[in-house]
């Protein structure tokens, strides 16, 4: 049994959904979760600050003594082939191969939505073309969703006239699937889905967490006990609405207190 936390970091609290998953599939593990959120969004960063912030959120959680790593940010994650170049004592894990279990084999077309930088990076291209390589891809960056989910505003009519405008390119395409490249998009599903109706989401925070105890299993690093799990919330930036927001996103799992989210210096 190894009960050292698992660690999860995201450019603001959109991973806390991811976060909330997990910990529904894997509740006898504690976790450390870490927001940049001074320093979000990272959908309009350079390369080269986006892979700087990556390999800070790492070393910040390696200094936890966490036993492995979840980037639960398309952004970070895609440049995460980068960022590994450099060596860690822990297994970092992005989201973008854990969501291409969701993808048949039979699928011929298929969207995506993420960041700017994301998008333009062709992380999603290079990796679905390597496992379908006769697949067709549509892409679209949809940079004002995140900040939209980071001061709640995910089931509003502005949000759903930004959803609208965002799901244009796919309505006369022959996707059967979208790929939620930001783990801030499931919060928009519903919308999404309105607008697509005929169209399978697809979204990592449903299957991170069995992706991820098939992982630790494989690896033994696997807290086999069945004590509840301790959370602990580092944000770069402890904006006032932060608490009532991770509350609302981590409400399946129970009440966040206070005293569980900490100021993080990178």
């Amino acid at each position: 049994m190894n009960n050292r936390p698992i660690g999860i970091c995201d450019s603001g609290v959109g991973g806390v959904v991811v976060l909330s998953e997990i910990a529904k599939t894997l509740p006898g593990e504690n976790y450390i979760y870490l927001g940049d959120t001074a320093r979000f969004p990272y959908g309009s960063k350079s390369k080269d600050n986006l892979i700087k912030y990556t390999k800070e959120m790492i070393e910040y959680l390696i200094k936890q003594d966490v036993k492995a790593i979840v980037v639960a940010c398309g952004t970070a994650s895609s440049v995460l082939p980068e960022v590994l170049e450099q060596e860690y004592p822990v297994p970092i894990i992005g989201i973008l191969e854990p969501t291409l279990i969701k993808i048949d084999d039979g699928t011929k077309e298929i969207g995506v939505i993420a960041t700017a930088r994301t998008i333009t990076s062709k992380a999603w291209d290079k990796l679905l073309k390597e496992e379908h390589p006769d697949i067709d891809i549509i892409t679209n960056a949809c940079p004002i969703l995140a900040p939209l989910a980071e001061t709640g505003w995910t089931d509003n009519e502005i949000a759903r006239l930004v959803v609208r405008e965002y799901m244009k390119p796919f309505k006369d395409s022959n996707i059967s699937a979208l790929i939620l490249g930001c783990t801030h998009y499931p919060l928009f599903k519903k919308s999404i889905q309105d607008e697509l109706s005929n169209v399978n989401l697809i979204d990592i925070d449903e299957e991170m967490g069995i992706y991820l105890k098939e992982y630790l299993t494989e690896k033994e690093l696997l807290n086999t006990g069945d004590e509840r799990s301790e959370i602990s919330f580092n944000l770069t930036d402890l904006d006032t609405g932060y608490y009532t927001l991770i509350n609302n996103l981590m409400k399946d799992i129970g009440e966040i207190r206070p005293d569980n989210i900490n100021k993080a210096d990178l």
